[in-house]
């Protein structure tokens, strides 16, 4: 009997569907240290010559002023994306002086946390609600764990794509069950998201590559890591400690897992959180001796401070809240957040894995999807957890539904279930490249060695097992590609343009009127975040 995905699969090979499939976009955004010749983190201010971190589209900073972000326009093919990232990397390259661009998800040596600046946005009330924001991270999670950085793949489909489905599916429901259009597009993203949460693990272990990290970085945590060398710790099957509970967790955020069996239950939990007081929050209070240190008290300050694997978006309006977004137009793309910056790729992550990614994506979005239990979330949870720090051990088992089975073996049987989406792709592109990297994707999970993770643990023995020299090493080879490629006349006024239009932004905010910065965080606060209704 044919499945959904069997069914949409075929509905969209449909000559007539073609133009939808082929349609949907993809971004990345890439966080990244600036370092100096010896490796250690920049102690200079967020570049002018790039522009204002505030108010530039595709260069900004993240946490620190040195955690630089990328963030390349949306484009239909990956190809065209991973191109316009590798044109801001050249681009910021001829800003940077003799400063290099971190390899590594993982941070470099990081000075004392006093020493870490706080990224500075300027003297608008939008910059300093911006950076008080950071102040609270500092304060929650400390700042050694917000340098930690990244791979966001921003996805979305086609939004006649999802039309198709709710049109050819709506003879199976009653007319009083039938959907909106906005309806099925935003319950469509979050049955992805839920497939998503079942089988991401299987991303940590083709893509994680993180195994190892500075002895410093965990600022006298209890750990039960290893030592690998005297600056190094490490464990010895992880594919990502970025995404174990070595890098992003926190005490309030430990009970918080907001539904995604629907948008309304979702936007409720997120609500609840950036209304709700935290014990351990409010003892510190919002300010200390009079200067703001935190936006509020609460469980989030705001709902971005959530952090998830993956996300439902929708781009904000001016003076909008993303839970109102949400609310207001449904779910527009997902941003797939546990992606690590890969160590041997200079722009971070490579064609063949966002062909990958985007196979893996569709596979999630056109698969049945059933509501996810407490219970089976905290399989899901667990899945992940093994994956990350114990990924490529031998006779490693993840729980399925059903019973444990191999990794390599749930794997291959995943793989098998995706192929027929990646030879959908392919047949619009006429070749055979999301195969391809599924064929890739394959040879890891019958060859632990050929994974990201055992690789860089392999590289690693040509620098004393070191990962600060190891990582300084492939920032250093990156610097010399990007260095030997700079941007043509044309890329750099493009940029210049930017950069300029971004700064006079920035100081005509900063020259208008500006409201008491009390009054406007209140303001802020009090936003109403949308009603939510329970799901059916």
């Amino acid at each position: 009997m044919p499945t959904l995905l069997t069914r949409r699969l075929a509905l969209l090979a449909e000559e007539k569907h073609r133009a939808v499939l082929a349609g949907g976009l993809r971004g990345i955004e890439r966080e990244t240290l600036r370092v100096d010749r010896a490796g250690h983190l920049a102690r200079t201010p967020h570049p002018a010559a790039l522009g204002s971190a505030l108010t530039h589209p595709q260069i900004t900073t993240d946490y620190a002023e040195t955690l630089l972000e990328f963030i390349t326009p949306a484009e239909q093919d990956i190809a065209a994306t991973i191109a316009k990232l590798d044109g801001i990397h050249r681009y910021a390259y001829s800003k940077l002086g003799d400063e290099l661009l971190w390899s590594q998800s993982m941070p470099c040596q990081l000075p004392a946390e006093e020493e870490i600046e706080i990224a500075w946005y300027g003297s608008s009330n939008l910059g300093t609600l911006k950076h008080v924001y950071r102040r609270g991270l500092a304060l929650r999670y400390g700042k050694a764990m917000q340098c930690i950085a990244g791979i966001h793949y921003n996805y979305s489909l086609d939004e006649r794509l999802w039309r198709v489905l709710a049109e050819h599916e709506a003879g199976d429901q009653p007319a009083s069950k039938r959907q909106t259009a906005r309806s099925f597009q935003s319950e469509a993203y979050l049955a992805t998201i839920r497939n998503f949460r079942r089988y991401s693990w299987l991303l940590m272990y083709l893509f994680g590559a993180s195994p190892v990290l500075s002895s410093g970085f965990l600022r006298g945590r209890p750990h039960k890591l290893q030592q690998l060398s005297a600056d190094t710790l490490y464990l010895p099957y992880a594919t990502s400690l970025r995404m174990s509970d070595l890098g992003y967790q926190n005490d309030a955020q430990s009970g918080l897992s907001p539904h995604e069996n629907c948008l309304d239950s979702y936007v409720a939990a997120l609500t609840k959180a950036v209304n709700q007081p935290y014990e351990p929050y409010a003892a510190l209070g919002t300010k200390r001796d009079g200067e703001w240190i935190q936006l509020s008290t609460n469980v989030l300050q705001i709902e971005n401070e959530y952090y998830s694997t993956i996300r439902p978006k929708r781009v904000i309006q001016t003076g909008e809240r993303p839970i109102q977004a949400l609310c207001a137009r449904g779910v527009q793309y997902i941003e797939v957040r546990c992606m690590d910056v890969d160590p041997f790729q200079p722009v971070g992550i490579s064609e063949q894995a966002g062909r990958f990614l985007d196979a893996f994506l569709l596979f999630c979005a056109l698969e049945e999807s059933a509501q996810i239990t407490p219970e089976k979330s905290a399989r899901h949870t667990e899945n992940f957890a093994r994956t990350v720090k114990e990924g490529r051990r031998p006779g490693l088992t993840l729980h399925n539904g059903e019973e444990e089975v191999p990794l390599p073996v749930w794997g291959a049987a995943l793989l098998e279930r995706i192929r027929p989406v990646a030879e959908l792709l392919d047949t619009l592109r006429g070749d055979s490249a999301h195969a391809d990297a599924l064929a890739v994707q394959s040879l890891k999970l019958n060859d632990a060695t050929l994974t990201p993770s055992a690789q860089v643990l392999e590289a690693l023995k040509a620098h004393g097992n070191s990962f600060n020299a190891f990582a300084l090493a492939q920032s250093e080879q990156h610097a010399a590609y990007f260095r030997s490629h700079p941007p043509s006349a044309e890329e750099a006024a493009y940029f210049d343009g930017l950069a300029a239009a971004s700064l006079a932004e920035q100081a005509e905010m900063e020259a208008a009127p500006q409201a008491n910065f009390d009054d406007y965080v209140a303001a802020y606060r009090n936003s109403n975040l949308c009603q939510s209704r329970d799901c059916d």
